[in-house]
């Protein structure tokens, strides 16, 4: 009987162990988790803090019955410490000490860590002093037990990536004042800055403060409070708050592998192949510890837990002798912000760039539906292309709540996914009638707009 060993209770290892039961119902798995939570919804958090949600444990997609109810075994609270490679044995430290788990097969899905972003006191502050991150239940357990005893007035949120932004959001409904810190020029940095401006200002209307070109360099105690300290363009800054978050990335978690031999890649993540091999013998690795493969890039780290749900899927399948590959991310991402919605997939005009296309970006402005009948709305999109060939790069896209840009983000990734031009999608059989769309959607009215402005300077 094969023994498989999944090391990290979230969207990798379970992903991987639920593959491979499903494969092979004989298989033996287990699954080392490192808390008591596994396959908790990471993603979900922010809306229990806002209260959308309840109670906490609804964020579990599966409960611990329910995984051990498809032949698996959890090992929880129990860190993996040690690979023996050629001896093919994890070594674990679980609640009765450490122990030697021998393996057929090793799935790693680790995850990632919280970045610290070189912010001087955050390795000495705790939940104790007021100073959180957002990684885990047990984060979420600590700030839940702070707002609660607290009651704290004001926040700090240092970062105003998507969690940051959602984490903005709970807070003002709980009544916080909300001070939201960005070293960049504009909210949201992974769309351009025009329609980061559209997801600032809605911001600005529910009274969250936004202060951006703001480089954190310190947090400290003192008796009024925390204090959080920066650099801006134009002096020194300096805020005092209740509570501070800090949500500014996370970094590969990869030391378990490091320490076995296995290579290091892009963002300092962990090799693989298309199959999730590691190079090495029996060990696989998927999710945010691990390189991914990018459509348009190559090997890069671009953490998503989308991603990590399909790596999982294939290590597990090939760990059992199957040939499943990975086919690529195209980096797609989407963000509610209060009453707006923003959303990416492919390259923004400086990847493309720097990645050797021809990039031309072009932003346009379509209503999500027809605008005789009621409510419609203007969705904002940015769409990168070559000017080599047409073919489409990259979008990013900025609407109202209820104006479907998750479904039409989609429809780009797909585009990206099968290698079409920009003309090409104005061939595609979208759906349509008054409440919801046009006859020409609002994806290809926007994608029109790139290829008439193309047309104009580039001959595409």
């Amino acid at each position: 009987m094969t023994h498989l060993i999944a090391v990290g209770g979230s969207d990798a290892g379970i992903s991987a162990a639920l593959r491979a039961r499903e494969l092979d119902p004989s298989v033996d798995v287990t699954v080392v988790v490192a808390d008591r939570y596994p396959n908790y919804s990471i993603c979900g958090i922010p809306y229990y803090f806002s209260g959308e949600v309840q109670p906490w444990q609804s964020l579990a997609h599966r409960t611990a019955a329910d995984l051990e109810a498809t032949g698996m075994s959890l090992r929880l609270d129990a860190w993996a410490t040690g690979i023996d490679v050629i001896g093919q044995r994890l070594e674990v430290h679980g609640p009765d000490g450490a122990e030697q788990l021998p393996y057929d097969e090793l799935v790693v899905g680790a995850g990632a860590l919280p970045s610290h972003a070189g912010i001087a006191g955050l390795d000495r502050l705790t939940p104790a002093d007021g100073v959180h991150v957002l990684h885990s239940m047990g984060d979420t357990f600590a700030l839940d037990q702070h707002l609660d005893e607290r009651g704290p007035k004001t926040a700090v949120i240092v970062g105003a990536g998507y969690v940051g932004l959602e984490m903005a959001e709970a807070f003002t409904v709980r009544g916080i004042k909300v001070t939201q810190l960005q070293r960049g020029p504009e909210v949201l940095s992974t769309l351009d800055p025009e329609l980061g401006a559209i997801v600032h200002a809605e911001l600005d209307t529910h009274d969250v403060e936004v202060i951006t070109r703001t480089t954190v360099t310190g947090i400290e105690k003192t008796s009024d409070g925390l204090v959080v300290r920066g650099v801006r363009e134009d002096g020194r800054f300096a805020r005092l708050a209740d509570l501070v978050l800090v949500v500014v990335g996370v970094r590969p978690n990869t030391e378990l592998l490091e320490h076995a031999g296995a290579t290091l890649g892009a963002g300092g993540a962990v090799v693989v192949d298309e199959h999730m091999r590691t190079g090495l013998p029996h060990v696989y690795s998927a999710g945010d510890g691990t390189v991914t493969h990018h459509r348009l890039l190559g090997p890069t780290y671009l953490p998503l837990g989308t991603t990590a749900h399909k790596q999982g899927r294939v290590a597990g399948e090939n760990a059992l002798g199957g040939n499943a590959r990975f086919a690529g991310s195209v980096g797609t991402q989407v963000v509610k912000v209060f009453d707006i919605v923003a959303a990416r997939t492919g390259l923004r005009d400086h990847d493309a760039a720097a990645a050797g296309y021809q990039p031309l970006t072009v932003g346009a402005t379509a209503d999500d539906h027809k605008r005789y009948y009621p409510g419609s709305h203007p969705i904002n999109f940015q769409i990168t292309g070559d000017t080599r060939d047409g073919r489409l790069l990259g979008a990013q896209l900025v609407g109202t709540l209820g104006t479907e840009v998750a479904k039409r983000v989609d429809t780009f990734a797909t585009a990206l996914y099968a290698g079409l031009t920009i003309a090409q999608i104005s061939e595609l059989d979208l759906s349509y009638t008054p409440p919801l769309g046009s006859p020409w959607d609002a994806v290809q009215a926007a994608t029109q707009t790139w290829s008439r402005v193309a047309a104009k300077g580039f001959g595409v």
